[in-house]
């Protein structure tokens, strides 16, 4: 989808406040680039909307301050299947 830099900022804006998603889910349902989406929310959004751009400020800190559970987690599971592929090889009989 193609728009103006105002109305993207906006749109990408109204979608992060609304569902809480992260740079990165919002780049990937808006097929634009990680990049575009963080300048248009944190650039472009506080002169076209202010009241918006609190809201979204509010949640980027919030998964900014959770990131490192996420990357944590992710690990743990890496490992935890890792484990589980190499006490399934031991078992073969």
């Amino acid at each position: 989808m193609t728009y103006n830099n105002k109305n993207r900022a906006v749109i990408l804006g109204e979608y992060i406040s609304l569902t809480g998603a992260t740079v990165r889910a919002t780049s990937k349902v808006f097929k634009v680039s990680k990049s575009t989406v963080h300048k248009d929310v944190t650039k472009r959004l506080y002169y076209d909307d202010p009241v918006l751009y609190k809201a979204v400020s509010a949640v980027l800190k919030k998964n900014k301050d959770e990131r490192h559970i996420r990357g944590g987690m992710a690990t743990k599971m890496k490992y935890q299947k890792y484990s589980k592929e190499k006490t399934d090889e031991g078992n073969i009989t």
